[in-house]
């Protein structure tokens, strides 16, 4: 399989938290919105391609077993917003919103 991520596919996402996984999912679909806003939707596309790939890795990690329905929820909801009816009724904003608090735990576990 050709990974955008491959150091981390390699093994070294399991080796984060599950905080810091989401946060780096997070920073993908923020770059998809921003370039979604920009009406560029090729680099839109690029972005979403890779948080799918990082989500997949988190889906994928034994750790995360007890959150799988909640990722697996997750997984459906972004892909709906970006190439399906987006029947959840998403916007830009429910999705920073979403990871907002990720961020802000990832950054806190760092320092």
């Amino acid at each position: 399989m050709n990974y955008q991520h491959k150091s981390l596919a390699a093994g070294r996402w399991s080796q984060l938290s599950l905080i810091e996984q989401m946060a780096n999912i997070g920073s993908e679909v923020e770059r998809a919105l921003n370039w979604q806003a920009k009406n560029n939707p090729v680099y839109s596309q690029q972005a979403f391609w890779r948080a799918l790939e990082l989500l997949d890795f988190t889906l994928g990690d034994l750790k995360t077993f007890s959150r799988l329905k909640e990722l697996a929820r997750l997984r459906e909801a972004i892909v709906d917003y970006f190439f399906g009816t987006n029947q959840f009724k998403s916007s830009q904003a429910s999705w920073r919103r979403y990871f907002l608090g990720f961020f802000h735990a990832a950054r806190r576990s760092r320092v």
